[in-house]
């Protein structure tokens, strides 16, 4: 049977185009990575940025399967470079894989290595703790738990709401574990706030705006669990708006303001236009009708698709089709029962939907999906989608990107290879990098 090893040099010889550091990010996006317990943090006493667990667990086993990775937490990020694949800098999320033929641990001269197959294959970069997670909210919250910083520091994650309207088999997508994520952390003790006080987070932001004297953070993400009734006696735009209100009156313009929420009607776009947001994720999911249908019932019973990509085309008009970057979960697209049973069939649905709104000015981005074993369709699909499902949609996404004459995205930082730091896919590190956003 072909090793790992030989699948990700099979696929780095069929596309060479495709950067060789992206195609190993891949395949730790999808399928995670192992960490002796020498390579794991001490929490927040330690020099290493521990994993914050912002939304989801991006895991592919439970907390109390995870074993000492569940006692001192993984660190939050890891960074590729060098070897005999001779990596350009390459920033990738950490998801945990106990059984993965991946992993980190120190070689012989001490230095911290990734291992595939038994062979080191690049050196390993731990995030270092920022100097703002050294420090507590006047009620003793960490700054970790109330706004974590993700993408090397670049991106404040505020998951202001951290459960989901969305309930039960019948309206959570199907890939999704924000619930049972919230779940866990508080069956586990751990602190994991449901709703985050408007005063804990501009607290919160202050510490970091102080300690951060770099100004390595440039960005903040307004999300959490979709809202179909009130929260706090607020609908959806209201709720999350007030957020972005309070920052840009507290901070202005110190950073891109960005908000993750539903398609929500016009009149809730331009609300969140005027409480100060600049950039609109209304995430499609996946593209294909019938596997929308299925794998986001609640989305499909609420809004609707068709409804959906209209109201992700009327927030064009608000924010201009640049701002508005609506999110995918790359690889759903071929799981079973529902999935397609072939690249090429899910190759071409994607690059429909990517066609569909790249053609109207707007570029959608993608995260990798990870199959977390408390989803249905992470369940079924313990191994995720096909590695070359994913290379092969990073060379369709860039070809359909130029051919529209677009370029990457505002609000993620660099692009091209070796350079990027969004960490959750690697489109940023595949895109060219003269074609980086400017900073507003």
């Amino acid at each position: 049977m072909p090793s790992r090893t030989d699948l990700i040099e099979e696929l780095m010889g069929r596309f060479p185009h495709v950067p060789r550091e992206a195609v190993i990010k891949e395949d730790l996006l999808r399928g995670g990575l192992a960490f002796d317990e020498s390579a794991l943090t001490d929490n927040e006493s330690g020099d290493v940025k521990p994993k914050s667990y912002f939304i989801f667990s991006f895991d592919h086993r439970t907390l109390p399967e995870l074993g000492a990775a569940a006692l001192r937490r993984p660190p939050e990020e890891i960074v590729l470079t060098g070897g005999p694949y001779g990596l350009r800098r390459t920033v990738v999320s950490v998801r945990i894989n106990p059984d993965s033929p991946y992993r980190v641990r120190p070689d012989d001269d001490g230095r911290l290595m990734l291992f595939l197959d038994g062979r080191a294959i690049s050196e390993v970069g731990l995030p270092p703790m920022p100097d703002y997670y050294r420090h507590t909210l006047a009620n003793g919250k960490s700054v970790m738990e109330v706004a974590p910083t993700i993408q090397w520091g670049y991106l404040i994650y505020l998951t202001a709401f951290r459960v989901c309207q969305y309930f039960g088999a019948k309206e959570e997508c199907q890939y999704c574990d924000i619930n049972h994520n919230w779940r866990q952390h508080k069956k586990a003790g751990r602190p994991y706030t449901g709703v985050k006080p408007v005063d804990e987070v501009l607290e919160a932001l202050a510490i970091i705006d102080k300690y951060d004297t770099t100004r390595a953070s440039q960005a903040y993400t307004l999300t959490g669990g979709s809202i179909t009734s009130k929260v706090e006696g607020l609908a959806e735009a209201d709720f999350y708006g007030r957020y972005a209100q309070a920052i840009e009156e507290r901070f202005p313009g110190r950073w891109i303001g960005k908000v993750v929420a539903q398609a929500l009607p016009r009149a809730d776009v331009q609300r969140f236009h005027d409480y100060g947001i600049r950039i609109y994720h209304p995430n499609y999911e996946v593209w294909d009708k019938r596997l929308f249908e299925l794998y986001c019932p609640g989305k499909e019973r609420y809004v609707g698709r068709e409804e959906w990509h209209r109201r992700i085309l009327d927030s064009a008009e608000v924010f201009g089709p640049r701002n508005v970057i609506p999110n995918f979960v790359a690889g759903v697209e071929m799981a079973a029962p529902h999935g397609f049973t072939t690249v090429d069939e899910a190759i071409d649905s994607t690059a429909e939907g990517l066609q569909y709104f790249m053609s109207r000015g707007i570029t959608p981005r993608f995260t990798t999906w990870c199959p977390e074993p408390t989803t249905p369709l992470g369940r079924t699909n313990p191994q995720g989608a096909p590695l070359e499902y994913h290379i092969r949609l990073l060379e369709i996404y860039r070809a359909i990107m130029e051919a529209n004459g677009l370029s990457s995205p505002p609000g993620y930082g660099p692009a091209g290879p070796g350079q990027a730091v969004f960490s959750v896919s690697s489109f940023m590190d595949t895109l060219p990098a003269e074609a980086a956003a400017p900073r507003n």
